[in-house]
């Protein structure tokens, strides 16, 4: 129940500010909008202005003459905006043979058919702008400037895969990697087909080879790899050991006297350790290792605060943020067209590319368990990735109308309803069949 609740939760959120679009902007153009639904087939409940709110079907009586009917349906799988005198989701065609009314979308400009159409694209690319604005305001951009890996043991992915701990990962799939972000995303697109991965161990290189099936699993399960993070010196206190000794901030302590640490724990540990004597230090500065010697005073501190690197961490302003919430959006849009080149072309396998209903629950809730910050990126890439599929030129969606609105505006005449319904229940169809392969993937993932 609780995978049903997150996906009913993210879907509904999605579905309603992308048709939130299509309906505010019909209405800045003056268009009737008869439906206002979340979900498709039988109506569950809803409220009009003329009968108030009302459970199951609208009463047969009902003319709807300059209302909404905003209403739940049973299949909460999408949504749609009936407006009048459009040939839609609802496939009603009941206005075909009559005059075009003012109030109908078939007589208004193409600018307008075109604005209404693209405004829930629009609705869910501003929905993505400002949750990562607001993310990266609050939380900044971290980088983590590795490509080592850590605590293998503890994730079934890393183990399975073949990676040791502190293989430092070169390359996937011939692309070179410089930090755990790329890392990441290499792993994600490359997850529908079968992975290589040139990692550097012990001083040499060393082959990996996997399914991509193991990434697409460990993605839904929250356990992919993790990088190797060490003590990092925040700040370095005036007249202390550590000054003294030549420790600076910035620096990385990789071991304390020939025992490795990877983590703030480890090296307090070992220092405490050593109160009075003479301790070999060995700091990563840069692309460099150095060796001091540090002596903790009797109470077993060289007077540094720890945190974990290597990181790169930027803070941004308002205006900052917005920026970075753009670079975001634009390495997020390639990522995702690059991911459907492969899908087109057949280098990728479809079901192992996208996900369904089942893998979007199952990252809902993960993220949801990860905290706030975390279900929101992910609404946000949901939300991004809704916009650019809806506007690709297929009938149905968004682009599929779209191309169909500006060829009528080029050749200045309708095309007629039978080939618009026909094309609709084309589209339809091969929607269904796509979303039947995706689900059918979604259950061999499990």
């Amino acid at each position: 129940m609780e995978y049903v609740f997150y996906f009913v939760i993210t879907i509904s959120i999605l579905v309603f500010v992308h048709e939130f679009g299509h309906f505010i902007a019909a209405k800045l153009c003056k268009m009737r909008t008869d439906v206002f639904a979340i979900g498709f087939g039988k109506r569950l409940f809803g409220w009009s202005k003329k009968i108030g709110f009302t459970f199951g079907s609208l009463p047969k009586d009902y003319d709807g003459e300059g209302t909404t009917d905003y209403r739940l349906s049973i299949l909460p799988l999408g949504g749609y905006v009936k407006i009048a005198g459009m040939v839609d989701e609802s496939f009603d065609t009941e206005f075909a043979g009559k005059p075009a009314q003012p109030y109908e979308f078939r007589s208004k400009s193409t600018i307008q058919k075109l604005f209404v159409i693209s405004a829930g694209v629009l609705m869910n690319l501003i929905l993505t702008i400002v949750i990562f604005w607001g993310i990266i305001y609050f939380k900044g951009r971290v980088n983590i400037t590795t490509t080592a890996v850590s605590h293998v043991e503890e994730f079934d992915f890393a183990k399975k895969a073949g990676f040791q701990n502190k293989d430092r990962i070169l390359t996937i799939n011939g692309t070179k990697v410089d930090d755990w972000e790329s890392v990441i995303l290499e792993l994600g697109m490359n997850a529908s087909k079968n992975i290589e991965v040139v990692v550097l161990r012990d001083g040499k290189e060393a082959k990996l080879d996997f399914s991509g099936n193991l990434v697409s699993d460990a993605a839904t399960k929250g356990g992919l790899l993790f990088p190797l993070l060490r003590p990092l010196v925040n700040d370095v206190f005036p007249n202390s050991p550590a000054e003294e000794g030549g420790l600076k901030k910035g620096d990385i302590i990789v071991a304390i006297n020939s025992n490795e640490v990877e983590s703030s724990e480890d090296a307090t540990k070992l220092i405490e350790a050593n109160k009075d004597k003479p301790t070999a230090f060995i700091i990563q500065r840069g692309s460099e290792n150095l060796k001091l010697t540090l002596t903790p005073s009797s109470n077993g501190k060289i007077g540094i605060s720890l945190g974990q690197g290597p990181i790169d961490y930027k803070k941004f302003g308002v205006v900052g943020s917005l920026g970075q919430s753009f670079v975001k959006i634009k390495e997020t849009t390639v990522t995702t067209l690059k991911a459907l080149k492969e899908v087109i072309t057949g280098k990728a396998n479809l079901t192992k590319s996208f996900g369904g209903p089942i893998q979007i629950a199952q990252i809902a809730k993960s993220a949801a368990d990860s905290g706030g910050f975390a279900f929101f990126d992910f609404l946000a890439l949901l939300s991004l990735s809704l916009a650019i599929l809806n506007i690709l030129p297929f009938p149905v969606l968004d682009g599929g109308h779209f191309v169909i609105i500006l060829l009528e505006g080029i050749f200045r005449r309708e095309i007629p309803i039978k080939i618009k319904i026909a094309i609709q229940n084309v589209g339809f169809v091969l929607i269904l069949i796509l979303m039947a392969f995706i689900i059918y993937g979604d259950i061999l993932k499990l």
